[in-house]
C-alpha cells in the first residue's frame, strides 16, 4: 500500500517522495513496482515517459527513519497492522521530522488516538489516512483526526 500512496504524492501532488524501507528486497520490489505501473500507464495512454521520468525523479528510497525524513513536512506510515511496529515507527518519527511536522498513519484497524498517544508531546499532530486499494487507482481517501 505504501508504494501506492508514494505513486499518488509524486504524480498527482508533484512532491518529493521517501520511502523508508530497512530491507533492501523490498527496496528493490518497490522501485520495480512503480516503474512497471508506470509503464502499463503509458501503454494505456494515461502517461508519457516525459511523466513516469518525473515521478521516478521525485522517488528516493532510505534506509530508516534518522536518515530520511529529517527535514519533511508530512510523514505516512503505512507498515503492517502491528501496534507496537507502529508506535516504535512514530517514536521515531517524533525524535526525527521537524516540530512542525503531521505525522498520519495508513491504519485500518489500530486506534490513532493508542497511535498518537505513544508520542504524546506531538499526539496533537496524528492524523489518519486511509486509502483504498489499489491507491492509484481509487479517488478516495479517508481522512481522521485522533482525539
Amino acid at each position: 500500500m505504501g508504494t501506492g500512496i508514494g505513486i499518488v504524492a509524486s504524480r498527482v501532488a508533484g512532491v518529493q517522495v521517501r520511502f523508508v524501507e530497512p530491507n533492501q528486497s523490498n527496496q528493490a520490489k518497490s522501485k520495480n513496482f512503480i516503474s512497471t505501473w508506470c509503464d502499463k500507464e503509458i501503454q494505456k495512454e494515461r502517461m508519457t515517459a516525459e511523466e513516469k521520468k518525473q515521478v521516478l525523479e521525485r522517488v528516493s528510497f532510505h534506509d530508516s527513519i534518522k536518515d530520511g525524513m529529517k527535514d519533511v513536512d508530512f510523514a505516512i506510515e503505512a507498515a503492517n497492522e502491528d501496534f507496537v511496529l507502529k508506535a516504535r515507527i512514530f517514536e521515531d518519527l517524533a525524535s526525527t521530522t521537524p516540530e512542525h511536522a503531521i505525522l498520519a498513519s495508513n491504519t485500518s484497524s489500530i486506534s490513532l488516538t493508542k497511535i498518537a498517544g505513544t508520542i504524546p508531546k506531538r499526539a496533537h499532530q496524528v492524523i489518519g489516512m486511509h486509502f483504498m486499494n489499489p491507491v492509484p487507482v481509487m479517488k478516495l481517501i479517508e481522512i481522521i483526526t485522533a482525539l
